[in-house]
């Protein structure tokens, strides 16, 4: 769940940067560099807003919302192996080492005559 909301963050953030560097100023439209008038805008010539202004503000959102679900994601407890561990439980102490055990070597024995 958090790959893929990283990753529809991560693809929406470029798309973000990418719509905002392509505006221009105001009152240096796209259409006044050719000499049309209202081209660039989504409903004709009457439309106050333009594609591009629509398209930063629905991406915006979609960061805004993932950014959230991100931290709120990050902010509650992870899984733990060590979750179902008593606290209190104390490591237990090492086994006591055994003796080397001793080598006994045989001594040869003159036979008798």
């Amino acid at each position: 769940m958090t790959t893929l909301l990283v990753i529809l963050h991560v693809i929406v953030s470029l798309f973000l940067i990418l719509v905002v560097l392509l505006q221009q100023g105001k009152g240096a439209d796209l259409a006044g560099a050719f000499g049309g008038g209202g081209s660039q805008t989504f409903f004709g010539a009457r439309g106050a807003t333009t594609m591009l202004h629509k398209l930063t503000t629905a991406s915006f959102v979609i960061f805004v919302l993932t950014s959230i679900a991100l931290a709120v994601l990050q902010a509650r407890p992870q899984d733990s192996v060590m979750r179902n561990t008593p606290a209190s439980a104390a490591p237990s102490a090492p086994a006591p080492a055994t003796p080397a055990p001793t080598t006994t070597t045989a001594v040869p024995v003159a036979p008798q005559q």
